[in-house]
């Protein structure tokens, strides 16, 4: 199957979406016609294809969602990507001639409803994806590192390197709680989904599905954003520890390297993750997550003083955050949308594989030292920058930009 949304004239903003469905009577089905760019899996048999159904729209209430079934015909594969990475998957531009579809649900429907929802599975698809490649950047790196000698030592004894190695497994075991637990919110929600279609939901489990909803789609932006991030440092660094034979088409790293790429980009690219989340967060409605979190958090003896380290962090981001929003200004909330994002994440992250670690000393007891360490130097650091800002500064960045425009 293939979800046919991006067109080359709408990647990021899918309102501009022009590919026009016309209803024909005479078959008692509806007709496609235009062009679909960057599909994965372009040459499926089914195809989820947003499309124009309200003649005379522009925006997003004139879209609705159509299956296509290859086997009916009407569309070409007009080119397939030359690509960086993920040669194993597809990517195509597809020309649509008259081709024959079905509505899916409901017209006007198709981006604010079904493609939502499609994207937050591919999102958290994408956060998985990309823990899985931070696993094996990890693996890689440590196996070389292991291996390769140099002046009379294996590398993984020199601290520039283990240091290296310690921050991508921090990253990784970070990085995966998030997912799982963003995993665990959506599981919760769905379920009671599922519980409704039989029957009527008591007035707690209504509450309940709120709440797990509410997280899911604040938590789902975080995983997502960050894990993408995450599996493109994890496969630079490996290639930094494979030095020149990082370089080298014959070792894994490179392909990992170029394979990680697309994730911080394809299902919506971390800016736009920001976007998706920065409502929970200058609402306050993430701040109150941390705070329950960290209350509700129960640790081991050998956790407790890293507890207490994130836990004197939480007032230094909830200032960052009033400073944000004390500067009343769209755009400059909007340039340090990123910086509140990545406190965000790292604090939940912090609290998360503290956790972990302290059911599981074993496996996480190390990530949890170097991740929180991590996380006080970009707290401290963000809020610093964020607490000097002022909305003039915008003009030194807008004049560079015009200035090396020119």
């Amino acid at each position: 199957m293939s979800m046919d949304l991006t067109e080359p004239d709408a990647g990021s903003d899918l309102q501009r979406v022009m590919l026009k469905a016309t209803f024909d009577e005479k078959e008692n089905c509806w007709r496609l016609n235009g062009v679909k760019r960057f599909i994965t899996n372009g040459d499926s048999d089914i195809h989820l294809v947003l499309a124009r159904s309200e003649e005379g729209t522009k925006d997003g209430r004139g879209l609705s969602m159509f299956i296509y079934d290859k086997r009916q015909g009407g569309v070409d594969v007009r080119h397939i990507e030359h690509k960086l990475g993920i040669h194993g998957s597809p990517t195509c531009e597809l020309t649509y001639k008259n081709a024959k579809a079905e509505l899916c649900g409901s017209t006007r429907l198709g981006l604010i409803k079904y493609v939502m929802a499609l994207m937050n599975g591919a999102r958290l698809g994408i956060a998985a994806q990309s823990v899985g490649v931070e696993q094996e950047a990890y693996n890689e790196g440590l196996a070389y590192a292991k291996e390769r000698q140099q002046f009379g030592d294996k590398i993984i004894n020199f601290p520039a390197v283990y240091d290296m190695l310690s921050r991508m497994k921090a990253k990784l075991d970070a990085g995966r709680s998030l997912l799982y637990e963003t995993a665990a919110y959506v599981d919760i929600y769905k379920c009671l989904e599922d519980i409704e279609r039989d029957r009527k939901l008591t007035p707690e489990e209504k509450q309940e599905l709120k709440k797990y909803q509410r997280l899911a789609d604040a938590f789902t932006p975080l995983a997502k954003g960050m894990n993408s991030e995450y599996a493109n440092q994890n496969a630079y660094d490996a290639i930094s520890i494979h030095g020149g034979s990082g370089f080298i088409m014959e070792y894994k790293s490179q392909r990992l390297f170029r394979d990680a790429r697309i994730f911080s980009i394809y299902e919506g690219t971390t800016q736009l993750q920001v976007v998706a989340a920065i409502r929970y967060i200058t609402n306050g409605t993430m701040l109150a997550n941390i705070k329950e979190m960290a209350a509700n958090l129960q640790t081991c003896d050998c956790m407790a003083g890293l507890k207490a380290r994130v836990e004197k962090l939480i007032p230094v981001y909830e200032e960052a955050l009033a400073n944000v929003k004390a500067l009343e200004n769209q755009d400059a909330q909007d340039f340090l949308a990123r910086r509140l994002y990545d406190m965000t994440a790292e604090l939940v992250m912090s609290l998360l594989i503290i956790r972990d670690a302290s059911k599981a000393p074993e496996l996480f007891k190390k990530s949890a030292n170097v991740y929180v360490r991590m996380t006080e130097e970009d707290v401290i650091g963000k809020s610093a920058y964020i607490k000097a800002f002022r909305v003039e500064d915008l003009e030194s960045f807008r004049s560079e930009s015009s200035a090396n425009e020119e």
